[in-house]
């Protein structure tokens, strides 16, 4: 495959780079749309970057925005960590242009478990986008902005899984790991049955194995034991009635 570099426009849910990308950093920014987009891709170095758009700024301006960026390290599900997130950010009024996050497996030849609940802290941290084709703006047809795992930590096996519903019904095929931007929650992005492109919250996902079999994890059941049915508060384990309304639990 060609490694010659080439100035593209990547676009973000805040905004748009322009910058010098390689072949793979292409495909790994084309969901499917005429577009590329960002958050795939990662982060990229601010000499590959020429021009920023920001949207709340209505202007481009010339050379890149700030990128910001952390390492949690956060086990998001069995195999599966949080390595990096981060977001480029406009250097005249600090919006968010875009948002990224990148995964790996520390045990490259293990299976991908059950996924884990994710800190609260996390939905606040810059995260990843993911966005599909002009259907979903990454992370996939819901607004979303997709983001891609990092090439050196793919999460490739993944990758062309079957995912099957809790009826046992095949829903379609796995694609990649992403985040929501709307909700900056963590999502699957499949392609479905009829060959467009969707997304799964991960938290609907119970366990990854030779298929990715969807319904609550045991430990988010767990979670909601003391969810009020007419309110909807979470009233702790040992609660007979709901803290809020009053209603016998």
């Amino acid at each position: 495959m060609s490694s010659e570099l080439r100035l593209k426009k990547l676009r973000g849910s805040g905004g748009y780079i322009m910058a010098t990308v390689t072949d793979e950093q292409q495909m790994k920014g084309n969901l499917g749309g005429p577009d590329l987009f960002l958050a795939p891709i990662g982060r990229l170095n601010d000499d590959k970057i020429t021009k920023h758009f920001c949207n709340t700024c209505e202007k481009e301006f010339e050379g890149p925005p700030k990128i910001e960026f952390e390492n949690p390290n956060e086990e998001v599900a069995e195999n599966l960590v949080l390595a990096e997130r981060g977001q480029y950010i406009c250097k005249v009024c600090n919006a968010s242009i875009a948002e990224y996050r990148e995964f790996k497996k520390p045990n490259e030849e293990g299976e991908i478990g059950s996924a884990k609940p994710l800190d609260a802290n996390a939905a606040t941290a810059p995260t990843v986008e993911v966005a599909t084709a002009p259907t979903v703006e990454v992370a996939t047809a819901p607004t979303v902005e997709v983001t891609q795992p990092g090439s050196a930590a793919s999460v490739s096996s993944i990758e062309g899984r079957a995912v099957i519903d809790e009826n046992a019904n095949k829903v379609g095929i796995a694609k990649q790991v992403g985040i929501d931007a709307s909700t900056q929650s963590m999502v699957l992005v499949i392609t479905k049955n009829d060959g467009t492109e969707g997304s799964i919250p991960w938290a609907s996902i119970k366990k990854v194995g030779e298929v990715i079999l969807l319904g609550k994890p045991e430990e988010e059941v767990a979670v909601q034991s003391g969810k009020c049915s007419e309110c909807g508060f979470v009233n702790k384990d040992e609660s007979k009635f709901c803290e809020d309304c009053g209603t016998k639990i």
